[in-house]
């Protein structure tokens, strides 16, 4: 599948597509892991994965909040509005709920695996398949849509991670596979690239620990809210308790925690074996390609930074 060179951008009146990799070249951003799609990092290899039960219950639960703040408003006033707002509320909320519960019963998806000593990726599929696929042949960019209402301008966006099957003999429906990541696209997009791009291309140390798991009692919500009471810190308090009753990210980290307190592994036998640290003499090497087009790039950013300085 042809795709546009790395570094490219495609620009229309409400759309925007910069196209990050192949070949993998720097960005510009620092890693950001804004979704938290690392669940494991080690010196051999990087698992990334898609499933983010938390986020999604931290879309849905404003919505909840507003409607039954709405209906409380309205309970003096027009008790027959304040039921129309409860029970509209409900359904308009209630359907993503239902399949937010759905997930909570599902297995969570196995991750992607970037093996950065072998330079190649693990890519789990159905019936236990899985496809091994060169790095520098994987597919990335971010996607950003606009659109205009009477509300004003609302921006979406998309990371999206593609794999080809290397099998040439594969059907039609299994030759391409992608991961995409709702982070909003542009700038925020590429930042989460760099954390896979990073990892293959710098190191483990270049990129951000996991947060996946159940954090220190310090880092959780509750506990945050406590050190900052003890330090006195009224407007982290106030920011927690904000963020706990009207962003719903207590919950979220619970069910998240329910979820990935330990991040599902690759269970293929092949795939432990492939796994497992090599000699530094067989790490696999950067194409002549890769070589010359992230230098070049390099050289490009080093100059874009000294005209921002002059």
């Amino acid at each position: 599948m042809s795709t546009p060179p790395a570094g490219s951008t495609k620009k229309r009146l409400f759309s925007r597509n910069d196209y990050l990799a192949p070949l993998p070249i720097p960005t510009g951003r620092k890693p950001s892991d804004v979704l938290n799609v690392i669940w494991r990092k080690n010196d051999v290899f990087l698992d990334v994965g898609s499933y983010s039960i938390g986020s999604a219950v931290m879309v849905l639960w404003p919505g909840v909040m507003l409607f039954l703040s709405l209906a409380y408003g309205l309970r003096n006033i027009s008790p027959e509005l304040s039921t129309f707002t409860l029970i509209g509320g409900g359904v308009i909320t209630g359907i993503p709920a239902i399949f937010i519960i759905q997930g909570l019963f599902r297995e969570v998806p196995l991750p992607v695996r970037f093996n950065r000593q072998r330079r190649e990726v693990c890519v789990p599929r159905d019936d236990g398949e899985y496809w091994i696929v060169p790095w520098e042949t994987v597919t990335a960019a971010a996607t950003q849509h606009s659109s205009v209402s009477q509300a004003g301008r609302a921006t979406m966006g998309l990371l999206i991670i593609g794999f080809e099957n290397p099998d040439p003999q594969a059907r039609e429906d299994n030759k391409h596979f992608s991961l995409g990541f709702n982070c909003g696209g542009g700038t925020t997009a590429m930042a989460l690239w760099e954390c896979v791009r990073s990892y293959m291309e710098i190191g483990p140390q270049a990129v951000p620990e996991s947060r996946v798991g159940i954090a220190p009692y310090e880092e959780t919500q509750i506990g945050s809210i406590i050190t900052d009471l003890r330090k006195g810190n009224l407007l982290g308090v106030f920011w927690g308790v904000f963020c706990i009753t009207i962003l719903g990210t207590y919950l979220a980290e619970k069910l998240q925690n329910l979820k990935l307190s330990y991040p599902p592994d690759l269970p293929y036998p092949d795939i432990i074996e492939w796994s497992k640290p090599l000699p530094p003499e067989q790490w696999a090497k950067r194409s002549p390609e890769l070589e010359a087009a992230i230098a070049e790039r390099e050289a490009e950013l080093a100059a874009q930074a000294e005209r921002e300085l002059a």
